[in-house]
């Protein structure tokens, strides 16, 4: 039972790569009863959250406040109070100018439990992302970090650009991009050369990083020049020159480019991931989820009769997991199974049957369902029983195909696709704003399901399909893909989107 006293965790969420977010982070967010977040957390951190969690957006960029600072402090204490395990998320790291402190002292003040988890700040991870060393055996070994936005109450500066100027070293600063003309003003007046390097470097660590190279002298005109805007953050110092040589996180080959991932929730990672690691800006719009199958009886019976059969193919990842999950919960021994010969229809489903320590004993050539059928014909399978682990409505290739063999054929119907009807990181709209370089497509029901959403095709934009059924979706709805994966699985379609879009 769960204690009725509260804690607020105050947690920072990193600079927006949610792989630099940390693991007490990652574990704050999923035990979170309420989450208080702000505009600068990765709108992936929400899908960690349990079912229950109430979420609450406190965003502030620039003059633009959902609430103020006032109300924020009021608003974890009295959820706190109230017995919650409360989440305060902040971008970057919460007491680096994050006001995590003034956050705690009103927690402290108000006598309830808390705990503060820092996390990398973009005044760190934002230089070093651009491939910018903060320091540098060659040029320096000090850092100076400030803030250009201060306390609007203030009567006076507290910032003395005469002791920044004269500081040996790297100096950094965020929130000054609207006051930039004037601070480099500033540190010009005040001794730092106007040819002293400089970089901005904008929305650091996430896909849509942008970063500008100029000098102190220059750097004002050239982000006016861009239209640059925040939230970025400031390099001043020779080490600013390091960046020709070590940049990284802007040369990997899909850098720049927007991906939407149509697969289930749960299946999206994968490609996800895969896609990220080559820099682009991936997007997951889950347009299906996975429901039992209206039969659980059936399905149940099937799965508990399995070691009967001689055979057991299984034509998707999905149909294996649900498979074994099911066997799981009926037996605690895998040799329960018998055994039976085990044919898979590509290696993404071969990998799943193994993770089950399971051997493969067919899998096709072409992993299509016409493919896996004629493998069988390589196979005696004449009055052999054969159970077909499917969702339900799909095609009939395989079970049709074998049975005209000779073979007895039971279908397992293990599951069910579904149009998804949540969007809980508003990746819909965004893609009606912002639009996208590619759409993938891994099934017929991703393609039926995307389509029903009605969003207007970007402009420019590319649907990519995982092989030939999920192709001649696209075209019976009247979109052809531009282009097709040659081996059939995720593998498959990260080659095929690399060698199209670079």
């Amino acid at each position: 039972m769960k204690e009725a006293k509260g804690i607020c965790y105050l947690v920072g969420a990193g600079p927006g790569d949610l792989g630099l977010v940390t693991l007490r982070a990652k574990e704050c967010i999923e035990m979170a009863d309420v989450l208080v977040y702000d505009a600068l957390s990765s709108s992936l951190l929400l899908s960690w959250t349990n079912k229950d969690c109430e979420k609450i957006f406190v965003g502030k960029r620039a003059k633009n406040h959902a609430l103020s600072q006032d109300e924020i402090n009021a608003l974890i204490v009295a959820r706190t109070q109230a017995g919650k395990s409360v989440v305060r998320l902040k971008g970057g790291d919460p007491m680096i100018f994050g006001r995590g402190g003034e956050e705690a002292a009103e927690l402290a003040a108000a006598g309830v439990a808390f705990e503060i988890v820092p996390g990398i700040s973009s005044t760190i991870g934002g230089p070093c992302y651009a491939g910018i060393p903060v320091t540098h055996r060659d040029h320096c070994s000090q850092l100076t970090i400030f803030t250009g936005h201060e306390d609007p109450t203030k009567g006076e500066s507290s910032i003395d650009y005469a002791q920044l100027a004269k500081a040996p070293g790297t100096k950094v600063f965020v929130m000054g991009i609207a006051r930039l003309r004037e601070i480099c003003a500033q540190f010009v007046q005040h001794g730092t050369s106007a040819e002293t390097p400089m970089a901005l470097v904008r929305w650091a660590t996430t896909p849509q990083q942008w970063t500008l190279v100029g000098t102190v002298g220059t750097m004002a005109d050239i982000a006016e020049a861009q239209g640059y805007s925040s939230p970025a953050v400031a390099v001043i110092g020779e080490v600013v020159r390091e960046r020709e040589t070590i940049r990284w996180f802007d040369k990997r080959p899909l850098f720049g480019k927007r991906i939407v991932v149509t697969r289930t929730r749960e299946q999206a990672g994968n490609l996800s991931k895969e896609l990220a690691n080559l820099g682009a800006d991936v997007v997951e719009l889950p347009v299906i989820r996975m429901e039992h199958p209206q039969d659980k009886l059936g399905f149940a019976e099937c799965v508990a009769t399995a070691h009967q059969y001689d055979w057991i193919v299984f034509t998707s990842p999905n149909g294996v997991e649900k498979f074994f999950e099911a066997f799981f919960s009926i037996h605690e021994d895998a040799r329960c199974l018998g055994n039976p010969r085990i044919a898979v229809i590509g290696p993404g489903t071969a990998a799943k049957v193994k993770e089950f320590r399971i051997g493969v004993d067919l899998m096709p050539e072409k992993h299509v369902a016409e493919g896996l059928v004629e493998a069988f014909r390589n196979e005696s399978i004449e009055n052999l029983t054969i159970l077909v682990v499917k969702p339900e409505q799909s095609r009939d290739v395989v079970s049709q195909g074998l049975a005209d063999m000779g073979a007895i054929v039971d279908d397992c119907i293990a599951y069910r696709t579904v149009a998804e009807t949540t969007d809980p990181t508003g990746a819909v709209e965004m893609l009606r704003e912002q639009g996208a370089d590619v759409i993938t497509f891994t099934s017929a029901s991703t393609v039926e399901h995307f389509f029903a959403l009605g969003i207007p095709w970007p402009k420019g934009c590319k649907a990519g399909s995982i092989g030939p059924v999920t192709s001649d979706a696209l075209r019976k709805i009247g979109h052809p893909p531009d282009f097709e994966a040659t081996e059939f699985n995720i593998p498959g379609l990260v080659k095929a989107i690399k060698k199209n879009m670079l």
